[in-house]
């Protein structure tokens, strides 16, 4: 069972995984990065089943055909917020006078891509708006995916170090703590949404584990991470 996914949603499929295969017999094989990346590579042709990003992207893919009408479901809604590593200083962030200074302080900025990244996208987009997109370039660290930005901060040696990415790619590193979301005038809350592709192997398959991703199975999970439903 071949799924792409957007980084947020990857616990959420890692969390249902022992149930679906000792269920069906059948083994996942979850690829998870941003969101861009994932649509490129289902509409390269890679094996897809289950096709996990965000709502206006399965839409596409609905109305292109390489998603079944009708089984798109909502996983939930993730915000966008910021992180340090754990054991650091927590700093505000709820207002902009607060997020400026807070990245203006740090020495090495981690978030997910920022061309193909939900997040990523964003993140820049309000460095932009805080005016520090020039000025701070030589501190950004710049990663495929938030997941993988948040595990090299946790790795990292390096003093005074923040990131941004969703709640849940926070929640779910080892190493980070959530320090808030981002200041209401700059809030991002994503709604990722599974599809089955029209091309899957195993319909029924893919079916049934959209049901224990988007369902009951996975609800916990979610909540942890971050998700709002």
């Amino acid at each position: 069972m071949h799924v792409l996914s957007g980084g947020a949603a990857a616990a959420v499929v890692q969390g249902v995984q022992a149930e679906f295969e000792h269920t069906t017999g059948s083994r996942i094989e979850g690829t998870f990065s941003a969101v861009g990346m994932m649509r490129d590579k289902l509409l390269a042709g890679s094996p897809c089943d289950v096709v996990i990003l965000t709502q206006p992207l399965i839409a596409q893919l609905i109305d292109s055909g390489h998603v079944v009408a009708g089984s798109a479901r909502s996983l939930g809604l993730v915000k966008t917020g910021v992180a340090v590593r754990s054991g650091s200083a927590h700093p505000s962030v709820q207002t902009r006078a607060e997020l400026h200074a807070a990245m203006s302080a740090a020495q090495g900025i981690y978030f997910p891509d920022p061309d193909k990244a939900t997040a990523g996208i964003h993140f820049m987009s309000v460095l932009k708006a805080l005016g520090l997109n020039e000025r701070l370039q030589s501190r950004f660290r710049v990663f495929p995916n938030g997941a993988t930005a948040m595990a090299a901060m946790a790795r990292s040696e390096d003093s005074g170090l923040i990131g941004c990415t969703q709640v849940t790619e926070i929640n779910y590193t080892p190493g980070v703590d959530l320090v808030g979301v981002l200041p209401a005038e700059f809030e991002l809350s994503t709604d990722y949404t599974l599809g089955v592709c029209t091309h899957s192997q195993a319909p029924e398959q893919a079916h049934l584990l959209a049901q224990l991703l988007a369902g009951p199975a996975s609800a916990q999970v979610r909540k942890q991470g971050g998700f709002e439903f």
